[in-house]
């Protein structure tokens, strides 16, 4: 079950990291937070135009770390809430999951569907 504050979070502007593991080490890459969507079984959906590298290290390792959050939510100690999120991801290319996204962002190639195992507020 994703956290409300979370849920929150996303309808904020603000930034998010996703963390991968390859073989060539850990890399990152950035989306913004508008731009996530939530399936109906709760898992993370997320628009991939590039994100080549981080294809394959899901490909070779598919646990990913995600960080997120915004100064417009109230968080533990006052203003800016975020969270770290560690899953399981997927690329799909094809599908309702693809879909749902291919009809938002047109420069869209594939979803990058997560598996949230852990949610935790972070500040």
């Amino acid at each position: 079950m994703i956290p409300e504050k979370l849920l929150e979070i996303l309808k904020q502007d603000g930034v998010v990291a996703i963390a991968t593991m390859g073989q060539d080490g850990p890399h990152m890459v950035n989306t913004w937070n508008s731009y996530i969507r939530i399936s109906a079984d709760g898992r993370l959906l997320i628009p991939a135009g590039y994100m080549h590298r981080t294809e394959g290290n899901i490909a070779f390792n598919n646990n990913v770390l995600i960080t997120l959050g915004s100064s417009k939510v109230t968080g533990n100690n006052g203003p800016g809430a975020g969270f770290l999120i560690k899953g399981t991801a997927d690329f799909i290319t094809s599908g309702p999951d693809f879909d749902v996204l291919k009809a938002k962002f047109e420069w869209l190639r594939a979803t990058l569907a997560v598996t949230i195992d852990s949610a935790t507020q972070t500040w």
